[in-house]
């Protein structure tokens, strides 16, 4: 009989229990403390169980617990059993808690991973590390770098000193021609960035940052897409109320339509940035700004059901969690666009822009034919400079030639 290298014991069925035994309690009720159902909690247990005494029969140990582990015993299992979509992402999230905990070895670098994925890892921890970049941010760098290294060296091998100006004027022209010019307008930013850390570590001879051409972009070029004020009304309307998700969606769209807040200003709402006493809201906005805002009458009674009926039972102390399991907070700004998706779907609109800025404009342009000035609006959408709300003057001109001033001299 071969010896078994992982001390054993028998659990209550009298079968042999292996290294994980003692940690599968503790991850079922985190699963369930994240919102997940009985049921799904039951399987998520019988199925690590199982994975428990696979490594008894195949005498492995916890340190040695990893991406390739697991795709053995789903192998075995499948010989045995009809595994269910849920498996791999269980058995993932398991090794990723355990990682997390520190009881097992963080993951290597993968066999797979390609130099543009290891660069790009770097790149990722110099603008966490050096600029203190946002995750979304940083994936938006990440985006862009890529498509730039891609495209110039396909597929050879990536020679970083044989870039050249002309690489970078060529990426930048056609991101401007092919999408837009404040895409172009923004790739320079990122090139800028990024070829100042290859010069930093050595990578290219010369700065090419100094290089970057500059896109042209004119102030106050093109008119902010809006929703007609009855529009908006439907939007609000066509929610249902009456069913959860429904619920929260209409918070989300009063959010978006009464204050004007971005997108990820409401994913990363948390429960402490409402105070109920004096009736704000506290907005995290862009570069670490951040606004006090009144409650109006209709969002705070949206905001009291929505977290007295609606919104799951869970640790995270984001305001708008996901309605099924795991219960946390949204991913990303994407999230909340793809409320304003639905919702427009269900109003039966299309405008020309479907994304969740809309509403902000909308909300400009309303408080605009009401006669609110431009530094009313720019305190509102919590613009920095003025000139950035200026943009919104050219919408209403019926509105701004009644406000005009006779010429003087001019007829009375």
């Amino acid at each position: 009989m071969k010896r078994r290298l992982c001390q054993t014991t028998p659990n209550a069925s009298g079968d042999p229990t292996g290294p994980l035994h003692p940690l599968i309690a503790d991850f079922t009720r985190f699963l369930a403390e994240r919102g997940y159902s009985v049921s799904s909690v039951d399987h998520r247990r019988r199925l690590l169980t199982a994975l428990d005494q696979w490594f008894v029969q195949q005498r492995i140990s916890l340190k040695n617990f990893n991406e390739d582990r697991i795709k053995e015993f789903l192998h075995d299992r499948r010989k045995q059993y009809r595994t269910q979509l849920a498996d791999p992402p269980t058995l993932s999230s398991f090794l990723t808690y355990l990682r997390n905990a520190k009881l097992t070895p963080p993951s290597a670098i993968k066999s797979d991973e390609t130099p543009l994925d290891r660069l790009q890892a770097r790149f990722r921890q110099y603008l966490g590390e050096e600029r203190g970049l946002k995750e979304i941010t940083r994936e938006q760098y990440l985006k862009v770098t890529r498509s730039f290294l891609s495209g110039r060296f396909r597929n050879n091998a990536i020679s970083l000193h044989e870039l050249n100006q002309r690489d970078v004027t060529k990426f930048v022209l056609c991101q401007a021609r092919a999408i837009s010019s404040t895409t172009g307008q923004r790739a320079t930013s990122v090139l800028r960035c990024f070829f100042r850390f290859l010069y930093q570590r050595g990578d290219i001879p010369t700065n090419l940052a100094a290089c970057v051409p500059t896109v042209a972009t004119w102030s106050l070029a093109s008119v902010p897409k809006h929703l007609p004020a009855e529009q908006v009304e439907l939007l609000l309307e066509k929610c249902d109320q009456d069913s959860p998700t429904g619920q929260r969606d209409y918070t989300i769209l009063l959010l978006l339509a009464r204050l004007g807040l971005r997108a990820g200003e409401v994913v990363h709402m948390t429960l402490d940035d409402i105070d109920w006493e004096t009736g704000e809201l506290t907005i995290k906005g862009k570069g670490g700004h951040q606004d006090r805002l009144p409650i109006p009458q209709d969002v705070g009674k949206a905001l009291v059901r929505y977290l007295q009926k609606v919104r799951p039972r869970c640790t995270s102390r984001r305001v708008f969690i996901r309605m099924h399991a795991p219960h946390q907070g949204f991913r990303g700004p994407s999230s909340v666009t793809f409320v304003v998706h639905q919702a427009l779907n269900r109003a039966d609109l299309n405008p020309a822009h479907r994304g969740a800025h809309i509403l902000r404009h909308s909300l400009a342009t309303r408080m605009l034919g009401s006669g609110a000035s431009l530094t009313e609006i720019g305190k509102i959408l919590r613009h920095q400079l003025i000139r950035t709300t200026a943009i919104y003057a050219k919408v209403e001109l019926p509105v701004l030639r009644a406000l005009a001033q006779p010429w003087p001299g001019g007829e009375a």
